[in-house]
């Protein structure tokens, strides 16, 4: 089995299963382009208000971490104690933070600051 953490496999899954793709979390590029936030917080509420909501992501991450509950133990691809480590809560925080924080902190990069 190859060797793998938490964060692998929630970025493995969520590619997988297209959960961060424009299609389920909004045109995010655009989306925060269009806010220009000076803060994450600006950015935050911008995307609650014009991309999709936080049930929606939550959402989500609960999807993601069906995938990862149910699907992945049946291919061992990886070790059974790391997917079972990785709760529905990891799940769900990896989405806000993948669609929020690291949009965010792209753009920041992007512009500079």
């Amino acid at each position: 089995m190859p060797k793998a953490t938490k964060e692998f496999i929630l970025n493995y899954a969520m590619n997988r299963w297209q959960l961060n793709f424009k299609k389920n979390v909004g045109p995010t590029s655009e989306l925060i382009r269009s806010c220009a936030p000076s803060n994450f917080e600006e950015w935050k509420q911008y995307y609650f208000t014009h991309g999709r909501s936080e049930s929606h992501i939550e959402e989500l991450g609960g999807i993601l971490y069906e995938k990862i509950s149910r699907i992945l133990p049946e291919e061992e691809r990886f070790h059974p104690n790391l997917i079972n480590s990785i709760s529905r809560q990891d799940c769900i925080d990896y989405m806000f933070d993948v669609v929020l924080r690291r949009t965010f902190e792209g753009y920041m990069k992007e512009h500079g600051r």
